[in-house]
């Protein structure tokens, strides 16, 4: 079952557009996704432009793998970067704690089964995916927890301990080790689950992989190896010290250039925002530096560049200077970070969510610039995952998930509503309407007495409407008392679909499922993601 995104609650009408109305947009991207027609044009743009360190690259990441053991598969994709003709499907994430929500799963499974279909299609090119692991970041929070369903059906949240405030910039979160509070975090997983004839087999992988000393980004790579090497796909480190020399020239062309970019990017986001919205802060300079184990922003100030918050400060040769020396502490921000991806890797197609097509409209300004070609942004496949129970309790109450989408907060009441011999919403809109013509009718015989009473009325009919509320809260709280195991029948279908009011892709780790039925239920999920649909899927269990 497929339901459109323009059918479920809080889609951003610039995403809506790029998937549906690709002309109100065609001017923020360099393709449309859905045209296959324009593909041949933009492969070999892409496969044709000049990468003089592409050797570099592919001696990069084999020293990368070095210490692995990958499958005969994902050794072939890596030799294809030697090819002239080869090009790359790349997404990214950041290095979420155990996997962080579900659609990173979604995003690799997508650039794997796009890179599949790719090869089988063009046969004159070599298609590789890529996850560019986006460790750079330094906002801790945002790794260190994940959402699960627990034993009493109940969303839990779970999370490492953050660092003590005053020490909250720890620098990029790749580098960050991780320590005995990590025995917290498994202990609360471990509570949190179910028992099954998986769990102990779960817990053991997973404290293999996130052990004290190892850093949060070693831990994640481990685990996306683990679940996705016999597939196919390259797992890319950017925080590798030669990768940055790599980039070099992109970090130097933005010190230079930095005015005409960020001109370039306020335009662009200004446009966007008089009819959509533009989803990243545009700043005066994209890098930042690495110093005193933190990760700080470069303001230009007066003819100088300072680290924010900090009273380090460069002249505009020192910067030039230690970008040629010192490269490996300065790190891209959102807006740079594809242009630093699309200079190191031939990139057809980047796979994103709704909020990277979002940006995406903003960054594409900055490609001619770097005299870069830009990928065709091609949106992440999208799916709620409906265990049998739940399926079987919707069925009950004939409810569709599209409706359930839709209502989010009113569902329990119209369920409840219908199972009623009659609608209290009904009876109490209809008591309030008979209500108001009585009092209409009154205060307009009362205003041929006495116009002073006739206005006072008023008072009173408040009076009535008040009471009136007061007992259909009350009388809807008794109806709630009576179906109470219907109410908590919905919220297992709320908890499931909806959680937190949010998408399930949104909220839940991948492992409260793989606990209940088995590594198994990944491939499962990996056969039945359409990536071409571009709508909504529900995938039943």
């Amino acid at each position: 079952m497929f339901i459109k995104f323009s059918d479920i609650p809080g889609s951003h009408n610039l995403f809506l557009d790029y998937l549906y109305e690709f002309n109100n947009v065609k001017k923020y991207y360099n393709t449309d996704f859905r045209n296959t027609s324009e593909y041949p044009t933009h492969l070999k743009k892409v496969a044709d432009h000049s990468r003089p360190h592409k050797q570099e690259l592919y001696s990069i990441i084999k020293n990368q793998y070095k210490d692995k053991n990958p499958s005969e598969k994902t050794k072939q994709l890596i030799e294809f970067l030697k090819e002239e003709n080869s090009l790359a499907i790349v997404t990214g994430q950041q290095v979420g704690i155990i996997g962080g929500p579900l659609y990173t799963i979604f995003k690799v499974i997508t650039g794997i089964k796009l890179a599949e279909q790719l090869n089988s299609q063009y046969l004159d090119y070599k298609f590789f995916p890529v996850f560019w692991l986006e460790a750079d970041d330094h906002d801790f929070e945002e790794i260190a927890s994940i959402n699960l369903i627990n034993q009493d059906n109940n969303l839990t949240t779970i999370s490492y301990p953050l660092p003590e405030e005053e020490e909250s910039n720890k620098g990029s979160v790749g580098y960050l080790k991780i320590e005995k509070e990590i025995d917290t975090f498994f202990e609360q997983f471990d509570a949190s689950l179910r028992n099954t004839e998986f769990k102990t087999e779960i817990l053991n992988k997973l404290k293999s992989f996130y052990c004290i000393g190892k850093t949060f980004k070693e831990a994640f790579s481990e685990l996306l190896f683990d679940l996705f090497d016999e597939k196919g796909l390259i797992i890319f480190d950017p925080q590798d010290k030669e990768v940055k020399r790599l980039l070099k020239p992109v970090f130097k062309n933005e010190a230079a250039n930095y005015r005409t970019h960020s001109e370039k990017l306020i335009a662009v986001s200004a446009e966007l925002e008089e009819t959509y919205h533009a989803q990243v802060k545009v700043r005066p300079f994209n890098l930042f530096y690495n110093y005193e184990e933190g990760r700080y922003l470069i303001e230009p100030v007066d003819n100088e560049f300072k680290l924010k918050r900090k009273r380090k400060k460069f002249s505009y040769d020192e910067l030039i200077q230690s970008i040629e020396n010192e490269y490996y502490n300065f790190s891209p921000n959102v807006l740079l970070r594809p242009i630093c991806q699309d200079y190191l890797f031939p990139t057809a197609f980047y796979v994103g969510g709704p909020s990277e097509v979002s940006y995406f409209a903003q960054v594409n300004v900055l490609y001619p610039l770097f005299d870069i070609p830009s990928p065709i942004i091609y949106p992440r496949s999208s799916a709620t995952i409906v265990e049998k129970n739940i399926s079987t309790i919707t069925q009950k109450f004939n409810l569709e998930a599209r409706n359930i989408f839709i209502l989010n907060e009113t569902l329990k009441d119209k369920v409840i509503a219908e199972l009623s011999d009659n609608s209290l919403s009904d009876l109490f809109d209809n008591s309030q309407k008979e209500v108001d013509a009585i009092f209409d009718k009154l205060k307009e015989y009362l205003f041929n007495i006495d116009k002073t009473i006739s206005d006072a009325s008023d008072k009173y009919r408040q009076k009535a409407v008040n009471s009136i509320s007061e007992l259909k809260n009350k009388s809807l709280d008794a109806q709630k008392n009576k179906y109470d195991v219907v109410s908590k029948q919905i919220d297992k279908i709320l908890i499931a679909y909806m959680p937190n009011s949010n998408l399930q892709e949104r909220e839940i780790n991948i492992f409260y499922f793989i606990n209940k039925y088995g590594f198994d239920v990944l491939n499962k999920i990996i056969d039945e993601l359409d990536i071409q649909k571009f709508e909504h899927q529900i995938i039943n269990l």
